[in-house]
C-alpha cells in the first residue's frame, strides 16, 4: 500500500471514527430524554396491551432487577428510534464522499425518507397490529386462565415487532441502493415477484405474534406494497450507479 492509499484510509477510518461518536451522542442524548420522562413513555408502549386486559390489570416483574432494566431498555429503543434521523444522516455523510456532486445533495432528502419509512413503519406496527394481535393473545383467557403478562415479555415481543416493521419499511429505500451499485434492477425485481411475495407472507408468519391468518395478512400486504414501491424505486432513481459500480453486472432479465 503507497503512502496516499494509506493516508485515504486513514482519512476514512478518522470519518467512521466522527460519525460513530457523533452517532452515539445522538443515542445518548435521546435515551437520556426518554428515561426523564420514562413513565409517559412507558404508558403509551403497553396502551395497546392495557386496552384488551381487564380494568385494574397490571404487568408484573418476577425478578428483583427485571422493571429497572426494562426502564433502561425501553429508553434505549425509545432514544434509538428518535436519534435515527441523526442515524441515517451520518452514514449518508460517510458514504458521501465516493458519491458524484449532484447525489450528496440528496443527503437531507435521504435522511427524511429513510427516518420516515422507519418511524413509520414502527408507528405502522403500533396503531394497526398491536391492538389486534394482542386482543387475539388475550382471547384465550377464561375464569380460570387469568392473563398474567410480565413486563420481560411484552417488551420482548414489543421491542421485536416494532424494529421488524421499522426495518421491513426500509425496503423501497434498501432496494434503491443496491440498484445504485448493480445488484438488482427493476426488471430483475419484477421477474422475481411471486418470489417476493411468497418470502414476504413467510417473514410475516414468522413475525407476527398469533398464529391467525389475519394478522399475518397485516403484515404480510404492506410487504407486498412496499416491494411494487421499490420496483418504481428502483425504476425511477437506479438506473445510474454510484462511483466505483458503473460496470457492476446488476442481474438480467432472461
Amino acid at each position: 500500500m503507497d503512502e496516499m492509499e494509506q493516508q485515504g484510509l486513514t482519512d476514512h477510518l478518522t470519518d467512521l471514527r466522527s460519525a460513530l461518536v457523533r452517532s452515539l451522542l445522538a443515542v445518548i442524548v435521546c435515551f437520556a430524554t426518554a428515561y426523564y420522562y420514562i413513565e409517559p413513555v412507558s404508558n403509551w408502549v403497553v396502551k395497546p396491551l392495557f386496552d384488551v386486559l381487564p380494568e385494574g390489570s397490571s404487568l408484573i416483574f418476577i425478578s428483583y432487577q427485571e422493571a429497572f432494566f426494562f426502564n433502561l431498555k425501553l429508553a434505549l429503543t425509545a432514544g434509538v428510534l428518535f436519534a435515527s434521523p441523526v442515524l441515517f444522516y451520518e452514514a449518508w455523510k460517510f458514504i458521501a464522499p465516493g458519491l458524484y456532486s449532484h447525489e450528496k445533495k440528496v443527503a437531507l432528502p435521504f435522511t427524511f425518507l429513510s427516518s420516515f419509512c422507519f418511524l413509520g413503519g414502527a408507528a405502522f406496527g403500533y396503531y394497526f397490529v398491536f391492538p389486534p394481535a394482542f386482543k387475539f393473545l388475550m382471547g384465550y383467557s377464561t375464569d380460570f386462565l387469568k392473563a398474567a403478562p410480565t413486563v420481560k415479555e411484552y417488551f420482548s415481543l414489543a421491542l421485536r415487532l416494532l424494529i421488524a416493521f421499522g426495518a421491513i419499511f426500509e425496503l423501497p429505500v434498501v432496494m434503491v441502493i443496491l440498484a445504485k451499485i448493480g445488484i438488482v434492477d427493476a426488471p430483475f425485481l419484477r421477474k422475481n415477484r411471486k418470489y417476493a411475495f411468497l418470502i414476504a407472507f413467510i417473514i410475516a408468519a414468522i413475525l407476527t405474534p398469533t398464529p391467525d391468518v389475519v394478522n399475518q395478512m397485516m403484515m404480510g400486504i404492506p410487504l407486498v406494497i412496499l416491494y411494487e414501491i421499490s420496483i418504481i424505486g428502483v425504476w425511477l432513481f437506479g438506473k445510474k450507479r454510484l462511483p466505483g459500480f458503473e460496470d457492476g453486472a446488476a442481474v438480467e432479465e432472461e
